[in-house]
């Protein structure tokens, strides 16, 4: 731009005063005008291509290296590794648990979907928490919380109805961890690219720890008790509070709320989903897993109809995480933020096209194909990241990525019970083929008031004053 400028001042019409002083000698300093031309020649080098290098805009990715080169994330990340491989131990132990002291594959499976069903209340009655509190001091009490409440279930004694509703407890404790850590990102890492990567990253660890953490806490329940087990999961609970409170500087709370916490909560959903920009990017986030979790929640009966075994039914199961997290890793390193905002809604419209394929019955390499494709597909969620964390005010940011989380294990769980219904009506490669039909058109849907709230910004964020 100051290029600009500057052929501007060429013309002027102070080369005039030039001649004005070489009228004293004879006609040879007319000569030297030309050195005046000379100089104006120099502004016809402003380059006017110098202005068309203006896509400063296409810089390259920041790459996740970026992400660990500050301190404080490797904290985040390191807590949240631990305190994941925590919360898959505990619940392996404490299904098998429940199996030894009742013999029931009902009560087992009731213990594994307590850990959905209480994510609605911490999520939406204590939101608040996230924002109301300094975020070091809600994280850290959090896993602690979550360590008092796995170290009873380790006592021998401990009654089947006490162990259940610890598992609740621990449930409505997770999205209000979940959402203050998510906000915590952005005071980290900036609002830009490096909250995006960095969001995806833990993801990412989310996904592999599945992957390790239930191969190790099957192998950790070969040598120990499940109430053993159980204080593993203490220790990376202890161990998460520590990281955090060490490694992350304090913050002051977002926001200076008072009255009661649940009023405040709600009211603070209320502002979120009147916002018609924010509840279109919340359903973006919320509808496509409704319909992604069928293949997984059906798994076994898939992996008995093909005669695949355990190891067939570990595969299928594996998949979707797989494909997922080779998605977001290339869209993460390899494609640049705008790239990856301008293919987030094409690629939430096809992301489950390929479960169709269940409608011709195929055999388990093309059922793993099927599924790694799909799973790619979520690397639309980085592109989601960044609109929700630009569009969400940041006194609200707290309670509306709790509101998120909650949102998100909820329709999972309601994904997973619809899942079973379809598969008992048309059975298991039918269910799986018309979730991602109707999913396909929810996702559509979806996608179109994203995109029709992206056009009329200015409008719908007036809906919350902003």
């Amino acid at each position: 731009m100051p290029e600009v400028t500057t052929p501007e001042t060429p013309p002027t019409p102070e080369t005039p005063p030039a001649p004005h002083t070489s009228r004293t000698p004879p006609a040879p300093p007319t000569p030297e005008t030309p050195p005046a031309p000379h100089t104006s020649r120099t502004p016809p080098a402003p380059r006017t291509p110098a202005t068309s290098p203006t896509p400063p805009v296409r810089t390259p990715p920041a790459g996740y290296l970026r992400v660990f080169a500050v301190r404080e994330f490797r904290a985040v990340f390191a807590a949240h590794l631990l305190s994941m491989l925590g919360v898959i131990v505990a619940e392996l132990a404490l299904s098998v648990l429940v199996y030894d002291l009742t013999g029931s594959p009902l009560m087992s499976a009731l213990a594994w979907a307590l850990g959905f069903l209480p994510y609605v209340v911490g999520g939406t009655l204590l939101a608040g928490v996230a924002d109301r509190f300094p975020a070091r001091r809600v994280l850290v009490g959090c896993d602690l919380v979550c360590a008092v409440c796995v170290l009873p279930m380790t006592a021998s004694g401990a009654p089947l109805a006490v162990l259940l509703a610890l598992r609740c407890c621990l449930a409505v404790v997770s999205p209000v961890f979940a959402g203050t850590r998510m906000a915590t990102l952005a005071d980290i890492l900036g609002e830009g690219d490096l909250f995006v990567l960095g969001r995806s990253l833990l993801r990412i660890t989310a996904q592999s720890a599945l992957l390790a953490g239930f191969g190790l806490g099957g192998l950790l329940l070969t040598v120990a008790s499940p109430r053993h087990a159980l204080l593993v999961t203490v220790g990376t609970f202890l161990a998460s509070a520590a990281l955090l409170r060490l490694g992350t500087r304090r913050r002051p709370a977002r926001a200076r709320t008072g009255g009661a916490l649940v009023t405040d909560s709600l009211r603070g959903a209320r502002q979120i989903l009147a916002d018609r920009r924010v509840r279109a990017l919340l359903l973006l986030f919320w509808v496509p897993p409704v319909f992604t979790v069928a293949p997984e929640a059906l798994s076994a009966p898939y992996a008995d109809d093909l005669g695949a075994g355990s190891t067939g039914l570990g595969l299928l199961m594996c998949a979707l995480p797989v494909g997922a997290v080779a998605g977001e890793l290339y869209a993460g390193s390899r494609l640049r933020p705008v790239t990856r905002e301008r293919i987030a809604l094409p690629l939430v419209c096809v992301t489950l096209l390929p479960y169709l394929g269940y409608a011709l019955h195929p055999g388990l390499a093309v059922s793993l194909l099927l599924l790694v494709v799909s799973g790619a597909g979520a690397a639309y969620t980085l592109g989601l990241d960044q609109w929700i964390v630009r569009d969400v005010p940041e006194e609200l940011r707290g309670r509306a990525m709790t509101l998120l989380t909650a949102g998100l294990m909820t329709f999972q769980g309601v994904g997973m019970a619809l899942a079973g219904v379809a598969a008992e009506l048309v059975g298991v490669t039918g269910a799986v083929a018309g979730a991602g039909a109707l999913g396909t058109v929810c996702c559509v849907l979806v996608a179109r008031e994203v995109r029709r709230t992206e056009r009329r910004d200015g409008a719908d964020h007036d809906v919350t004053g902003r």
